[in-house]
């Protein structure tokens, strides 16, 4: 390494494999300034020695659910400065995408995928320079996630033209004239596209705007 010694805090449950990485990175270079078992004790290190990266498990105690992750969103909104590598035995898509938007010094490996040491440092050094580093089949899990959770895609192409002029903030009267079609026909559209994104009519919510909303994120 050609900018000093970096300094690294880990966090993951599993003594052994929080040890066995220790080692490795100390052999690389690195100083590994801290050691935690849980997502409280991190947050109390990385606040203690501002890390240049943290390395993180996403589950961990007392639920080993998302507390590592819960942990990270902590990290880089008071430390930006600090690189997060999430390290899990466990593809997180949903949960993990707001921190990956991010796009910078952020990476999500998968334990079992981490097959070389100079794959894994080279990944470490990405992402203290500022780069993102995301593990292909999560890149594949998202892909996949986002296909099966379109709600547009079952829409026709016609609806999709009403969703679209929906969001413009066109009343059905607007979208008769635009399509040239009756306001009827419209109702019609609108019907149909609320039972097919299952949108059902509620005291609280207007299925129009939560139909507009999930138009507007899947584009």
């Amino acid at each position: 390494m050609d900018e000093g010694q970096r300094r690294v805090v880990l966090a993951d449950d599993d003594v052994l494999l929080r040890e066995g990485l220790a080692s490795l990175l100390e052999r690389s270079g690195y100083e590994v300034v801290g050691q935690a078992g849980d997502a409280e004790e991190l947050l109390v290190l990385v606040r203690e020695h501002r890390p240049d990266l943290a390395i993180v498990d996403i589950r961990m105690p007392p639920t080993h659910t998302t507390e590592g992750l819960d942990a990270a969103r902590v990290i880089r909104e008071e430390f930006p400065e600090t690189g997060v590598l999430m390290l899990s035995a466990h593809v997180e898509v949903d949960q993990a995408m707001e921190l990956l938007a991010a796009g910078h010094r952020v990476g999500y490996l998968l334990k079992s995928r981490v097959t070389g040491v100079a794959d894994f440092i080279d990944t470490l050094e990405r992402i203290a320079h500022g780069g993102s580093v995301v593990d292909p089949s999560l890149v594949a899990e998202l892909i996949a996630a986002r296909r099966r959770h379109d709600p547009l895609e079952l829409l026709t192409q016609r609806e999709r033209e009403v969703l679209a002029l929906m969001a413009e903030g066109r009343s059905n009267a607007g979208i008769a004239h635009k399509l040239w079609i009756t306001e009827g026909t419209v109702e019609k559209h609108v019907r149909s596209i609320m039972a097919r994104m299952q949108l059902p009519e509620t005291e609280d919510d207007h299925r129009r705007v939560l139909a507009v909303i999930a138009f507007l994120e899947a584009r």
